[in-house]
Protein backbone atom coordinates (compact mmCIF):
# COMPACT_ATOMS: atom_id res chain seq x y z
CA UNK A 1 0.00 0.00 0.00
CA UNK A 2 1.32 3.41 -0.96
CA UNK A 3 2.34 5.65 1.90
CA UNK A 4 2.63 9.41 2.09
CA UNK A 5 3.87 12.00 4.53
CA UNK A 6 1.78 13.74 7.17
CA UNK A 7 -1.93 13.70 6.39
CA UNK A 8 -3.62 17.08 5.93
CA UNK A 9 -6.97 17.56 7.65
CA UNK A 10 -9.58 18.19 4.95
CA UNK A 11 -12.55 18.90 7.23
CA UNK A 12 -13.08 19.47 10.93
CA UNK A 13 -16.31 18.92 12.78
CA UNK A 14 -17.89 16.40 15.13
CA UNK A 15 -19.63 13.03 15.17
CA UNK A 16 -22.99 13.36 16.91
CA UNK A 17 -25.54 10.78 18.04
CA UNK A 18 -27.93 11.28 20.90
CA UNK A 19 -26.14 13.64 23.28
CA UNK A 20 -22.68 12.36 22.29
CA UNK A 21 -20.39 14.90 20.60
CA UNK A 22 -16.99 13.72 19.28
CA UNK A 23 -14.70 16.36 17.68
CA UNK A 24 -13.00 14.81 14.64
CA UNK A 25 -11.15 15.62 11.45
CA UNK A 26 -11.41 13.93 8.03
CA UNK A 27 -8.37 12.78 6.08
CA UNK A 28 -8.17 11.43 2.53
CA UNK A 29 -8.13 7.63 2.52
CA UNK A 30 -7.72 7.08 -1.23
CA UNK A 31 -5.73 8.51 -4.14
CA UNK A 32 -6.27 8.51 -7.91
CA UNK A 33 -2.99 7.87 -9.72
CA UNK A 34 -4.11 7.26 -13.28
CA UNK A 35 -2.08 8.43 -16.29
CA UNK A 36 -2.83 12.05 -17.21
CA UNK A 37 -2.47 12.53 -20.98
CA UNK A 38 -2.37 16.24 -21.88
CA UNK A 39 -3.21 17.53 -25.35
CA UNK A 40 -0.25 19.08 -27.24
CA UNK A 41 0.10 20.54 -30.74
CA UNK A 42 2.65 18.21 -32.35
CA UNK A 43 3.89 21.01 -34.64
CA UNK A 44 4.84 23.46 -31.89
CA UNK A 45 4.49 21.53 -28.60
CA UNK A 46 2.00 24.17 -27.44
CA UNK A 47 -0.66 23.02 -24.95
CA UNK A 48 -4.14 22.57 -26.42
CA UNK A 49 -7.12 23.72 -24.39
CA UNK A 50 -10.91 23.62 -24.59
CA UNK A 51 -13.19 26.17 -26.19
CA UNK A 52 -16.77 27.15 -25.44
CA UNK A 53 -18.46 26.36 -28.75
CA UNK A 54 -22.09 26.76 -29.76
CA UNK A 55 -23.02 23.28 -30.98
CA UNK A 56 -25.46 24.60 -33.62
CA UNK A 57 -23.32 27.35 -35.15
CA UNK A 58 -19.90 25.91 -34.36
CA UNK A 59 -18.75 29.36 -33.23
CA UNK A 60 -16.92 30.13 -30.00
CA UNK A 61 -18.93 32.20 -27.52
CA UNK A 62 -17.98 34.37 -24.55
CA UNK A 63 -18.48 32.84 -21.13
CA UNK A 64 -20.68 35.83 -20.17
CA UNK A 65 -23.29 34.45 -22.58
CA UNK A 66 -23.41 31.03 -20.90
CA UNK A 67 -26.16 30.11 -18.44
CA UNK A 68 -26.85 26.88 -16.56
CA UNK A 69 -29.77 24.77 -17.73
CA UNK A 70 -31.28 21.50 -16.48
CA UNK A 71 -32.98 19.21 -19.01
CA UNK A 72 -36.37 18.03 -17.70
CA UNK A 73 -37.67 16.54 -20.98
CA UNK A 74 -35.97 15.61 -24.22
CA UNK A 75 -34.72 18.91 -25.64
CA UNK A 76 -36.47 21.06 -23.02
CA UNK A 77 -34.50 22.95 -20.35
CA UNK A 78 -35.14 25.13 -17.33
CA UNK A 79 -32.59 27.89 -16.69
CA UNK A 80 -31.31 28.12 -13.10
CA UNK A 81 -29.62 31.37 -12.04
CA UNK A 82 -26.53 31.55 -9.82
CA UNK A 83 -28.65 33.11 -7.03
CA UNK A 84 -31.15 30.24 -7.24
CA UNK A 85 -28.33 27.69 -7.09
CA UNK A 86 -26.78 29.45 -4.09
CA UNK A 87 -30.14 29.50 -2.28
CA UNK A 88 -30.50 25.71 -2.34
CA UNK A 89 -26.95 24.81 -1.35
CA UNK A 90 -27.08 22.61 1.78
CA UNK A 91 -26.10 24.51 4.91
CA UNK A 92 -22.81 23.47 6.48
CA UNK A 93 -23.31 22.15 10.02
CA UNK A 94 -19.81 20.67 10.57
CA UNK A 95 -21.34 17.49 11.96
CA UNK A 96 -21.41 13.83 11.00
CA UNK A 97 -24.94 13.35 12.29
CA UNK A 98 -25.62 9.64 12.85
CA UNK A 99 -29.31 8.90 12.23
CA UNK A 100 -29.36 5.12 12.49
CA UNK A 101 -27.19 2.11 13.36
CA UNK A 102 -27.48 -0.96 11.12
CA UNK A 103 -25.91 -4.41 11.01
CA UNK A 104 -22.58 -4.12 9.21
CA UNK A 105 -23.48 -7.02 6.90
CA UNK A 106 -26.56 -5.20 5.61
CA UNK A 107 -24.57 -2.61 3.64
CA UNK A 108 -24.26 -3.66 -0.06
CA UNK A 109 -20.93 -2.91 -1.73
CA UNK A 110 -22.77 -1.13 -4.56
CA UNK A 111 -23.52 1.82 -2.26
CA UNK A 112 -19.89 2.48 -1.23
CA UNK A 113 -18.33 5.45 -3.05
CA UNK A 114 -15.40 7.22 -1.33
CA UNK A 115 -13.62 6.58 2.00
CA UNK A 116 -12.19 9.09 4.47
CA UNK A 117 -10.22 8.37 7.62
CA UNK A 118 -11.75 9.94 10.73
CA UNK A 119 -9.32 10.98 13.47
CA UNK A 120 -10.03 12.45 16.93
CA UNK A 121 -9.13 16.08 17.64
CA UNK A 122 -9.27 18.34 20.72
CA UNK A 123 -8.59 15.53 23.23
CA UNK A 124 -11.56 13.42 22.12
CA UNK A 125 -9.56 10.14 22.11
CA UNK A 126 -11.57 8.54 24.92
CA UNK A 127 -15.04 9.05 23.45
CA UNK A 128 -13.70 8.27 19.93
CA UNK A 129 -12.38 4.94 21.23
CA UNK A 130 -15.67 4.29 23.01
CA UNK A 131 -17.68 4.66 19.79
CA UNK A 132 -15.21 2.53 17.81
CA UNK A 133 -15.26 -0.32 20.33
CA UNK A 134 -19.05 -0.13 20.71
CA UNK A 135 -19.49 -0.48 16.96
CA UNK A 136 -17.13 -3.47 16.91
CA UNK A 137 -18.85 -5.10 19.88
CA UNK A 138 -22.31 -4.77 18.33
CA UNK A 139 -21.24 -5.51 14.74
CA UNK A 140 -22.93 -2.33 13.57
CA UNK A 141 -22.10 0.74 11.48
CA UNK A 142 -23.57 4.23 11.71
CA UNK A 143 -25.56 5.84 8.90
CA UNK A 144 -25.07 9.60 8.89
CA UNK A 145 -25.53 12.77 6.90
CA UNK A 146 -22.59 15.09 6.36
CA UNK A 147 -22.00 18.22 4.28
CA UNK A 148 -18.59 18.41 2.58
CA UNK A 149 -17.71 21.24 0.18
CA UNK A 150 -21.35 22.45 -0.03
CA UNK A 151 -22.67 18.99 -0.97
CA UNK A 152 -24.70 16.81 1.35
CA UNK A 153 -23.80 13.12 1.49
CA UNK A 154 -25.19 9.98 3.01
CA UNK A 155 -22.31 8.19 4.71
CA UNK A 156 -21.45 5.07 6.70
CA UNK A 157 -19.23 5.34 9.78
CA UNK A 158 -17.34 2.04 9.90
CA UNK A 159 -14.71 0.75 12.38
CA UNK A 160 -11.59 -0.46 10.57
CA UNK A 161 -8.66 -1.53 12.74
CA UNK A 162 -7.71 1.40 14.97
CA UNK A 163 -9.60 3.90 12.81
CA UNK A 164 -13.12 4.96 12.13
CA UNK A 165 -13.72 5.30 8.38
CA UNK A 166 -16.39 7.56 6.92
CA UNK A 167 -17.40 6.06 3.58
CA UNK A 168 -19.54 8.33 1.45
CA UNK A 169 -22.50 6.42 0.01
CA UNK A 170 -24.64 6.68 -3.08
CA UNK A 171 -28.21 7.73 -2.37
CA UNK A 172 -30.86 5.04 -2.50
CA UNK A 173 -32.25 6.17 -5.87
CA UNK A 174 -28.77 6.21 -7.44
CA UNK A 175 -28.32 2.42 -7.33
CA UNK A 176 -30.31 0.45 -9.89
CA UNK A 177 -32.62 -2.31 -8.73
CA UNK A 178 -31.75 -5.90 -9.59
CA UNK A 179 -35.19 -6.49 -11.10
CA UNK A 180 -33.92 -4.91 -14.33
CA UNK A 181 -31.64 -7.93 -14.85
CA UNK A 182 -32.46 -11.50 -15.78
CA UNK A 183 -30.79 -13.42 -12.96
CA UNK A 184 -31.25 -17.00 -11.78
CA UNK A 185 -33.21 -17.01 -8.50
CA UNK A 186 -31.11 -16.97 -5.34
CA UNK A 187 -30.82 -20.42 -3.82
CA UNK A 188 -31.42 -22.28 -7.08
CA UNK A 189 -28.91 -25.10 -7.53
CA UNK A 190 -28.53 -26.37 -11.09
CA UNK A 191 -25.05 -27.80 -10.56
CA UNK A 192 -24.30 -31.36 -9.59
CA UNK A 193 -22.66 -32.28 -6.30
CA UNK A 194 -19.42 -33.10 -8.16
CA UNK A 195 -19.39 -29.69 -9.91
CA UNK A 196 -19.98 -27.85 -6.65
CA UNK A 197 -17.20 -29.85 -4.96
CA UNK A 198 -14.69 -29.02 -7.72
CA UNK A 199 -15.68 -25.33 -7.71
CA UNK A 200 -15.28 -25.02 -3.94
CA UNK A 201 -11.95 -26.87 -4.08
CA UNK A 202 -10.67 -24.45 -6.75
CA UNK A 203 -11.77 -21.45 -4.65
CA UNK A 204 -9.92 -22.83 -1.62
CA UNK A 205 -6.74 -23.36 -3.67
CA UNK A 206 -6.88 -19.77 -4.98
CA UNK A 207 -7.73 -18.21 -1.60
CA UNK A 208 -5.28 -16.04 0.32
CA UNK A 209 -5.03 -13.04 2.65
CA UNK A 210 -6.05 -9.56 1.56
CA UNK A 211 -2.85 -7.74 0.53
CA UNK A 212 -3.67 -4.58 -1.45
CA UNK A 213 0.01 -4.11 -2.33
CA UNK A 214 -0.24 -7.24 -4.50
CA UNK A 215 -2.60 -5.44 -6.89
CA UNK A 216 -1.24 -2.53 -8.92
CA UNK A 217 -2.30 -0.53 -11.97
CA UNK A 218 -0.07 -2.26 -14.53
CA UNK A 219 -1.05 0.12 -17.35
CA UNK A 220 0.13 3.14 -15.37
CA UNK A 221 3.34 1.36 -14.33
CA UNK A 222 4.20 0.46 -17.93
CA UNK A 223 3.42 3.95 -19.23
CA UNK A 224 5.53 5.64 -16.53
CA UNK A 225 8.43 3.24 -17.23
CA UNK A 226 8.21 4.27 -20.89
CA UNK A 227 8.13 7.95 -19.89
CA UNK A 228 11.21 7.51 -17.70
CA UNK A 229 13.05 5.65 -20.45
CA UNK A 230 12.30 8.31 -23.08
CA UNK A 231 13.19 11.14 -20.71
CA UNK A 232 16.58 9.57 -19.95
CA UNK A 233 17.17 9.14 -23.69
CA UNK A 234 16.69 12.87 -24.23
CA UNK A 235 13.34 12.54 -25.97
CA UNK A 236 11.62 15.04 -23.67
CA UNK A 237 9.92 18.12 -25.11
CA UNK A 238 9.63 21.52 -23.43
CA UNK A 239 6.09 22.83 -23.18
CA UNK A 240 5.58 26.47 -22.22
CA UNK A 241 2.20 27.33 -20.77
CA UNK A 242 0.89 30.66 -22.11
CA UNK A 243 0.09 33.33 -19.54
CA UNK A 244 -3.61 33.45 -18.73
CA UNK A 245 -5.57 36.65 -18.47
CA UNK A 246 -7.14 37.43 -15.12
CA UNK A 247 -10.63 35.89 -15.08
CA UNK A 248 -13.48 38.34 -15.33
CA UNK A 249 -16.69 38.02 -13.31
CA UNK A 250 -19.03 35.56 -14.99
CA UNK A 251 -22.63 34.56 -14.49
CA UNK A 252 -21.89 30.87 -15.02
CA UNK A 253 -19.14 30.51 -12.41
CA UNK A 254 -20.01 30.59 -8.70
CA UNK A 255 -17.44 31.75 -6.14
CA UNK A 256 -17.70 28.66 -3.95
CA UNK A 257 -14.94 29.92 -1.66
CA UNK A 258 -17.11 32.88 -0.68
CA UNK A 259 -20.11 30.58 -0.31
CA UNK A 260 -18.17 28.29 2.00
CA UNK A 261 -16.98 31.22 4.11
CA UNK A 262 -20.53 32.56 4.46
CA UNK A 263 -21.83 29.04 5.26
CA UNK A 264 -19.18 28.57 7.95
CA UNK A 265 -19.97 31.95 9.53
CA UNK A 266 -23.68 31.17 9.49
CA UNK A 267 -22.99 27.76 11.04
CA UNK A 268 -20.87 29.32 13.78
CA UNK A 269 -23.62 31.81 14.68
CA UNK A 270 -26.46 29.27 14.71
CA UNK A 271 -24.50 26.47 16.40
CA UNK A 272 -23.48 23.01 15.20
CA UNK A 273 -26.75 21.32 16.16
CA UNK A 274 -28.80 22.70 13.29
CA UNK A 275 -30.20 19.82 11.21
CA UNK A 276 -28.76 19.42 7.71
CA UNK A 277 -31.26 20.05 4.92
CA UNK A 278 -31.59 17.40 2.24
CA UNK A 279 -30.48 18.65 -1.14
CA UNK A 280 -33.27 18.66 -3.74
CA UNK A 281 -32.66 16.17 -6.52
CA UNK A 282 -32.88 18.86 -9.20
CA UNK A 283 -30.04 20.95 -7.80
CA UNK A 284 -26.71 19.63 -8.95
CA UNK A 285 -24.00 21.86 -7.51
CA UNK A 286 -20.31 21.33 -8.26
CA UNK A 287 -18.13 20.38 -5.29
CA UNK A 288 -15.45 22.97 -5.92
CA UNK A 289 -14.79 25.99 -8.10
CA UNK A 290 -12.23 24.03 -10.09
CA UNK A 291 -14.72 21.25 -10.74
CA UNK A 292 -17.32 23.81 -11.83
CA UNK A 293 -14.93 25.18 -14.43
CA UNK A 294 -13.87 21.74 -15.60
CA UNK A 295 -17.49 20.59 -15.90
CA UNK A 296 -18.43 23.65 -17.92
CA UNK A 297 -15.47 23.06 -20.20
CA UNK A 298 -15.96 19.37 -20.76
CA UNK A 299 -19.61 19.84 -21.80
CA UNK A 300 -18.50 21.63 -24.96
CA UNK A 301 -17.96 18.33 -26.80
CA UNK A 302 -14.17 18.46 -27.27
CA UNK A 303 -12.61 15.60 -29.24
CA UNK A 304 -12.41 12.46 -27.13
CA UNK A 305 -8.98 11.51 -25.82
CA UNK A 306 -8.49 7.79 -25.57
CA UNK A 307 -5.41 5.94 -24.43
CA UNK A 308 -3.89 3.82 -27.16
Amino acid sequence: MATTGSSRTLWKGAITFGLVHIPVGLHTAATADGVDFDWLDKRTMDPVGYKRVNKRTGKEIAKDHIVKGVEYEDGKYVIISPDEIEAVFPKTTQTIAIERFIDANEMPFTFLERPYFVAPVNKSDKVYTLLREALLATGTIGLARVVIATKQHLAALVPSGAALVLNLLRWGDEVKALDTLKLPPAGRKNESAAELKMATQLIKEMSGPWKPEDFKDEFRRQVMKLVEKKAKAGEGQTVVEPEEEAPSPSADIIDLTALLQRSLKAGAKSGSKAPAKKKPASAKAPATKAVARKTAATKKTPPQRKAA
